[in-house]
């Protein structure tokens, strides 16, 4: 870690509340790196990797594409039906997303970051992050967005919520709540008041 302070500040939330929208406005409007746990957990189950190679082993054949790449709506429908699945799943993968971060916070001197992690607490990574930032909005709208985004029947979508840690237990643990229920405007003028805190 850099000699001095930096503000790593761990976005978090339930599946469409708007962590996206927030991490990109703090890097288009601020500049400011932000680090995907989404982005590490692709790369540790792309083709060829540890994790891939246990997930075939588990679920067999099927679970590859084609083209020899994961089927990930496939293995989307396993976990998020089957509770033990998932946890089985994370804990392949949650290592080495934990082991990605830190090696990235080795390297950037940035006086703040974000850490964009949507099991920050359920993972228990909180320890590397200075504050945690929670978005979110109502449990309609996340049915709504979420929905709408990946095509999702109304029973899947409410799955996907389900699996999650109730967004009022992790507004409990935050430094920060968001509230993306009204406007983009609104929620934005959020994020500004709370980086000059």
């Amino acid at each position: 870690m850099p000699n001095f302070f930096q503000r790593l500040i761990g976005l978090t939330g339930g599946i469409g509340t708007g962590k996206s929208t927030v991490s990109h406005y703090f890097a288009d409007v601020y500049r400011v790196p932000i680090l995907d746990a989404d982005i590490y957990a692709r790369e540790a189950v792309q083709s060829g990797s540890p994790v891939f190679s246990e997930i075939v082993h588990r679920y067999g054949s099927a679970i590859q594409l084609s083209d020899r790449t994961l089927n990930r709506k496939r293995l989307g429908e396993i976990i998020f039906s089957h509770p033990e699945e998932r946890e089985w799943l994370e804990s392949k993968i949650h290592p080495y997303v934990r082991v990605r971060f830190q090696s990235e916070l080795k390297v950037i001197a940035a006086p703040t970051i974000v850490l964009v992690i949507p099991l920050l607490l359920e993972a228990g990574m909180t320890d590397l992050v200075t504050e945690i930032w929670v978005v979110r909005c109502s449990y309609q709208q996340q049915l709504e967005r979420i929905m709408k985004r990946d095509s999702l029947s109304l029973e899947q979508a409410q799955s996907r919520i389900k699996s999650q840690m109730p967004l009022e237990e992790k507004a409990a643990a935050a430094d920060m709540v968001l509230d993306n229920s009204s406007t983009l405007n609104t929620l934005l003028r959020q994020v500004d008041a709370a980086l000059i805190n």
